[in-house]
């Protein structure tokens, strides 16, 4: 390997102004230029395994085994049983942009392979010693290929191609310095492996290190009544994850969304289990991330981070997946559209509290007559989730936008609510049956056993209420619980009208405000009349409030208004007009929830708990603090040592 002379010599007469000598403009020779190009494909080990892994797959392989050494620094080994690569085309194989998954640009703008730009090989030979060998079903035996030499000369294999790379950027030793300790490099290319195998439960993997067996997933078969997708996820992610995340299935024109969305409870301190398939290619979108943040963003507390396996398929013609060498980012042609459905899709996935979904799930168990397989309760129906199948209606010149928005979660009514008169609120106790709008046709079930969250036994310290179920005591923050229920009942009323229902006040009320809140309450009056609140001048320190939102008839106006000018405040016109409303809609319910160290009585906090089992995301409140817990017999009984 030459070392390039520097273009400027030192100047040892003192003289700085003196001019640097230029070079001609040259050729680079092949060998730096795939130098180079190695640069950008080949980050590390995981990006070599990641690129071997695209090829396997693209040959049809169903069984791929990666063997590394010291993390993959020393050798990276990956064997597949595809199709392999004939005689004729070795020599091809390893020069740069050769390649069989395009021909033209019309199959470039409608690729469907995981590699097609033809660099992979080319790069990793130009920064290690690699060798191939590799049998198609024609060739009576395998050939091996030397990177290096470019000899070929006939090798013992089974079908498929066996890619050895040892030594990986010996050529290139400053790029090595900058690798990680054997641990971190080995993660990395777990991880990398980890996202094939959740994108193709029908392909095995297997990942061996130092001679030791650290990772296998087998293919998973597919069975009558067995999702495969599912059992894979669970496979590859965990069983803990599986049991606290959603299935999510959509189909929205050209757009095919389906995976795994984690419950809020279950949110994590980093963005550490948070997958994005795109046509089974693993991406790193911020256009989806934010719509699946988005779609979290009034359920989550703090900056945790949600946990989710997303799996978008797409007409090819609408993604450009020719954006970055290694393939990693895309780009949409409609992305709005796009971002719209997916946030809509996760929004109906999260819409159903725990205990309704778990309500439901038990009583399609019941009906169906059949268990689901151990570990994937609710996993859905058969089918192979790694390729779905598009609609009919399908077509691939369709716009996304023609698709139309995924659509609007309907909240419906309990399906165990009780005949109407099953039970009754004391007349006149204008509590929070009043303040929530809680409707006794659906504040109860026929029989008390089938309450999800129980029957209402006490209050303790005036915050939370003791209720009694089939799984033993649940526990409820009643302010965080009916502030949720307040906020979705503030979001409905204002989807359905530009403005949310007001009440004039008989008796305007006024009370002192700061210049701030006073030019904030003239420049956005318009603004606080769509959120029910006619706010006027009364004079230079002092607001009149004339009319209030008809959902909360409790509320103590003076702070409610406050609060609202300054969100409105903070807020400005920069702001996304429906976030700001929903942030506002947050404030209001928060100020219009029921407060600490209010007495229920039984009959109000019955009907706090029939309310929550009606509503939508009742799991946390406003700002993603969780509004109830379980806990059941075996746990009261371990407090107690019963049975031991």
């Amino acid at each position: 390997m030459t070392i390039a002379t520097p273009l400027t010599t030192p100047d040892l007469s003192g003289d700085s102004t003196a001019p640097a000598a230029r070079r001609r403009i040259q050729e680079l020779p092949d060998e730096l230029v795939s130098q180079i190009a190695a640069g950008e494909v080949v980050e590390r080990p995981a990006s070599v395994v990641r690129e071997l892994l695209d090829n396997a797959l693209d040959a049809g392989a169903r069984q791929i085994t990666v063997r590394l050494t010291a993390g993959g620094v020393r050798a990276i080994v990956v064997e597949d049983d595809g199709a392999g690569i004939a005689r004729a085309d070795l020599t091809l194989a390893l020069k740069r942009h050769a390649t069989s998954k395009i021909a033209n640009l019309a199959e470039l703008e409608s690729v469907a392979t995981m590699g097609f730009r033809g660099e992979a090989l080319a790069a990793i030979a130009s920064v290690s010693e690699m060798s191939l060998s590799t049998r198609t079903a024609a060739e009576p035996h395998a050939w091996r290929l030397q990177a290096r030499s470019g000899e070929i000369a006939p090798a013992a294999r089974a079908l498929g191609t066996t890619v050895e790379v040892q030594e990986l950027f010996f050529s290139t030793p400053a790029r090595r310095k900058f690798l990680k300790t054997e641990a971190t490099e080995l993660s990395h290319a777990l991880e990398t492996v980890r996202r094939h195998a959740l994108a193709r439960p029908d392909v095995g993997f297997a990942v061996w290190h130092d001679g030791r067996l650290v990772a296998q997933w087998r293919a998973v078969a597919a069975l009558p009544g067995l999702d495969t997708a599912a059992q894979r996820w669970a496979d590859v992610l965990g069983a803990d994850f599986f049991a606290a995340s959603r299935e999510l299935r959509a189909e929205r024109g050209p757009l095919a969304l389906w995976g795994r969305v984690g419950q809020p409870e279950a949110a994590r301190a980093r963005a550490d289990c948070q997958y994005l398939f795109v046509n089974g290619r693993y991406v790193r979108d911020r256009l989806l991330s934010h719509a699946v943040r988005s779609a979290y963003e009034d359920q989550l507390h703090g900056s945790r981070q949600p946990a989710y396996a997303l799996f978008i398929t797409i007409a090819p013609e609408l993604v450009d997946v020719n954006v970055h060498p290694t393939k990693i980012e895309v780009r949409f042609r409609d992305g709005r559209a796009l971002h719209g459905a997916l946030r809509s899709a996760v929004e109906q996935a999260l819409a159903p509290s725990r205990v309704t979904a778990e309500a439901a799930a038990a009583g399609a168990a019941r009906v169906e007559g059949a268990a689901a397989p151990p570990g994937l309760a609710g996993a859905g129906p058969a089918r192979q989730a790694w390729a779905p199948a598009l609609p009919p209606s399908w077509q691939p010149s369709l716009a996304l936008a023609d698709a139309g928005p995924a659509a609007a979660v309907h909240e419906r009514p309990a399906p165990w609510a009780a005949p109407q008169g099953a039970w009754r609120t004391p007349q006149g106790s204008g509590g929070l049956a009043a303040w929530a709008g809680l409707r006794p046709e659906t504040a109860a079930a026929a029989e008390p056993a089938a309450w999800p969250l129980g029957r209402a036994i006490a209050q303790i310290a005036g915050v939370y209420v003791l209720a009694e179920n089939a799984q033993g005591l649940v526990v409820v923050d009643m302010h965080a619980a009916h502030e949720r229920i307040v906020y979705e009942k503030l979001k409905r009323d204002a989807a359905h009208s530009d403005a949310l229902p007001a009440q004039p006040l008989l008796i305007p009320h006024s009370f002192a405000a700061t210049a701030s809140e006073i030019a904030t309450a003239e420049a956005e009056s318009a603004a606080l009349r769509t959120l029910g609140l006619d706010v006027g001048v009364l004079s230079a320190t002092t607001l009149v409030v004339r009319s209030r939102p008809a959902s909360l008839p409790d509320a103590d106006l003076a702070e409610l208004t406050r609060s609202v000018l300054a969100e409105l405040q903070e807020a400005g016109a920069s702001r996304v007009v429906q976030r700001a409303r929903d942030e506002i809609l947050a404030t209001m319910a928060c100020h219009g929830a029921v407060r600490a160290n209010r007495r229920l009585n039984l009959d109000e906090m019955n009907a706090l708990l029939r309310e929550m089992e009606a509503t939508a995301r009742a799991d946390t409140c406003n700002h993603g603090r969780p509004t109830w817990r379980q806990v059941t017999m075996k746990e009261l009984d371990a407090l107690f040592l019963r049975g031991r």
